[in-house]
């Protein structure tokens, strides 16, 4: 069984279609899984208020069809989270914000967006994440990145490595802008590092 992973596509359509078509092509049998941040908000963390938005097209980017290319489930990103903190309407999408888990498992591994974690420092990165699972997909920092207990290892695009072992962290890159995706390979225990 495969898994393509993709996540950080902040309402970009047209980096979304090029990635699907990529994932289409390499592997069209993978389920796809989200990594969050599927969406963009257009009100930063400093701009939030008491103010509350009736309107999703007032925090969000809601490109005409993007909709319809999110057919596969995902955890929620720091992006969801913030448009249903500063909304309170009954359209339907903003019903399936809320209904974003947090985590989700697929076989042995956890997905989650990260944005839970600890970031810092210069450059910023990642400084600490509280993981019980032995292999960790997430995303946040838009930098396809593998790390086994909090070492980096150098990555390859196109390339698989063995996720086997204690505190495997994978970050599956940025849909937007990068159009960078990860194929987990559950049989075989790889994955690939995917880049149209």
């Amino acid at each position: 069984m495969h898994y393509a992973l993709l996540g950080d596509i902040h309402s970009s359509k047209e980096d979304l279609e090029k990635v699907l078509a990529d994932i289409l092509e390499k592997c069209p049998e993978a389920v796809r899984v989200g990594t969050g941040d599927l969406f963009e908000c257009i009100i930063s963390k400093r701009d939030i208020t008491n103010q509350k938005f009736t309107k999703l097209e007032e925090v969000m980017i809601i490109p005409d069809g993007f909709n319809e290319l999110l057919t596969f489930i995902s955890v929620s990103g720091n992006q969801e989270d913030r448009i249903l903190m500063i909304t309170e309407t009954d359209d339907p999408l903003r019903g399936k914000l809320g209904t974003m888990p947090e985590t989700l498992d697929i076989s042995t591994a956890k997905i989650i967006h990260g944005h839970q974690w600890i970031w810092g420092g210069e450059p910023w990165a990642l400084i600490h994440a509280e993981v019980n699972e032995s292999l960790v997909f997430y995303g946040h920092s838009h930098t396809s990145k593998l790390s086994r207990n909090s070492v980096i290892e150098e990555i390859e695009f196109g390339i698989p490595y063995d996720v086997s072992g204690d505190k495997v962290l994978v970050n599956v890159g940025a849909v937007v802008i990068d159009r960078e995706w990860v194929l987990y390979d559950l049989q075989a225990n790889t994955v690939t590092f995917m880049k149209v």
